[in-house]
This record gives C-alpha cells, structure tokens and sequence, in this order.
C-alpha cells in the first residue's frame, strides 16, 4: 500500500515540469489524481491540452487521474478545479499549488500587464485554487489534508530581472505562514516548497549563463522535487507545517523564517546619537548571524545503503 493510499490530490501545473512529476509520484503512492494545467505557453499565452496526456499517463500506469484544464488566474477557475475532484472522487485532501509563468524584465523595462499577469497566476492563483478547499475542510470537518505551496529563490533570496516573480514568491511565503495558522486547528498542514530544477521555464536562463542543463539527471531536473512532496503529503508529515523546504541540486534542506536576530529597546524617541551606536552593533549581529547559517546550512553527504 502506497504511503497516499485513498488520498485525492489535486495538481496545478501539472502538465509539464516539476507539476507533472509532483502527480505521477502521487499516483505511484496510491492518490488519485487532478492534473490540472491549462497548457499556456511559459509567458502564460494560449493552451494545449498537456493535462489529458499526464491523466492518460497516470491510468496506463493503473492509477486515477481526471484531467482540468482551467485557469488558476481566477476564482471560478480555482472553483472548478477542486470540483473536478469533488466530481471524480468525491473528496480532496492534498492541493499543491504548483502553476506558475514567466515575464522576466528588469524594473525599467517591466510593464504592467507583466506584472499583473505574474500575480495572477502565482499569487492569485494560490488564492483562488486555496480558497475553495479550505472551505471544504472547514465545513466538512475533514482531517489530515495538506497543502504544499510553491515559492522561489527569487522571492526568498531575490534574482535579477525577477522583481514581479520575486514579488510574487514573497507573497506566497506569507500567504503560507498564515494559512498553516488559520489552517492548523482543522488538522492540515501548510508547506512552502522552494524548489531548484531544469524546467522548461528554467532550462533557457540557465544556458543564457552557459550552463550544460540535463533535466534527466536526477540532482538537476524536475524529478528531485517530487518524493519530497509526497514525503510531505504523507502521514509521516502530519506535525510538519509552517516551514520551508528548499529542494534543488539534489540537495533537500530547510530554510529560516523571518525572525529577531538582536535588539534594543528605550523609552523614548529614538535619537540620531542612539542610531549612531546601535545600527552598527545590529548589523554585526546580523552578519555574524549570516555566517553561521552559510556554515551550518552546507550540505551534508547522505550515506546510502546499498
């Protein structure tokens, strides 16, 4: 029996790259599965039909899967995906939200219909596909469910070119910290994945700097990401929430929240004079800070049987 045995999962963006992975992994665990992906382009333009082909992929493998192939962008299209689940299955418990675009441009260069276009997707995406299944927890009073969220480097730690993409990642931690809060007293868990993999939204900037990209590696495509999300969607996870998981380069780690590293309090007005003195110590405090955490962050080598 596999580790999501009588689980429905739904998937967005699961046509192509990390998505498609994500649900052939549930499905190999025992979930049947929403595959949902609307078949844009990576800037988010026109449609196919990939999410049929990962759905008949699924049930040649004898597995369950419907195919959706409707927005994330809007509520009505977040409603419908976790209807197709209601529909097929007849319940859900583990929504990844997965779907996402690109219009990278550097600040000077960025439109508006670049921006809007990437918090549609991502950060409104998150929200509409979200909405409709919290609420089913809540009103059903259905236990044990999960959601796994998508965020990025470029938000947690910033990428140029990226600010509307980097905006939106940054949201999407937040949304998360909240969501696994307001989430936590119906038993389903909030994660944020920051993933690392050639994808087909990645493969391109990465040989724009000249690297020799193969997504069948392992430690390199959007494979890796997987397990780690079935791992988190399993009952071995039920008291893990709230955190960041960052997976890339073969490497699984988890990653600091926003958090005091050192203060000072008075109880008056802060003057120029006491900035001059505790500014300096604060940021000592916070490289100091820094340089542990690049030390004790590395990655450690995994001995494997066998």
């Amino acid at each position: 029996m596999g580790v999501l045995e009588g689980k429905v999962a739904i998937v967005t963006g699961a046509g192509r790259g990390i998505g498609r992975e994500i649900a052939l992994d549930f499905a190999a665990a025992g979930a049947r599965v929403v595959v949902n992906d609307l078949g844009a382009a990576p800037d988010g333009s026109g449609a196919a039909r990939v999410a049929d082909e990962v759905a008949e992929e699924i049930r040649e493998r004898g597995g369950e899967a419907v195919a959706s192939g409707d927005s994330v962008a809007s509520v009505e299209g977040g409603h419908a995906i976790f209807r197709a689940a209601l529909d097929a299955f007849g319940q859900a418990d583990i929504l990844v939200n997965n779907a996402g675009i690109l219009r990278d441009r550097t600040i000077f260069k960025m439109e508006e219909d670049d921006w809007d276009a990437i918090m549609a997707v991502h950060l409104k995406g998150h929200y509409a596909c979200t909405r409709p299944f919290a609420r089913y927890i809540r009103e059903t009073g259905r236990h044990g469910c999960r959601i796994l969220n998508f965020s990025s480097v470029s938000g947690l730690f910033g990428n140029f070119g990226q600010s509307n993409y980097g905006a939106a990642k940054a949201g999407i931690a937040g949304f998360s910290r909240v969501l696994a809060l307001e989430l936590a007293k119906y038993g389903c868990t909030v994660n944020t994945i920051s993933p690392g993999a050639a994808t087909r939204l990645t493969i391109p900037l990465r040989e724009g700097r000249g690297d020799t990209v193969d997504p069948s590696d392992p430690t390199v495509g959007p494979q890796q990401v997987a397990p780690v999300c079935t791992w988190l969607a399993s009952p071995a996870a039920q008291d893990v929430t709230g955190q960041i998981i960052n997976v890339m380069r073969g490497t699984v780690g988890i990653m600091q929240q926003p958090a005091i590293i050192r203060s000072f309090k008075v109880d008056r007005l802060w003057s120029q004079d006491d900035l001059d003195r505790v500014m300096p110590v604060l940021l000592d405090a916070k490289r100091a800070h820094d340089e542990r955490v690049e030390k004790e962050g590395a990655p450690e080598d995994l001995a494997v049987d066998g």
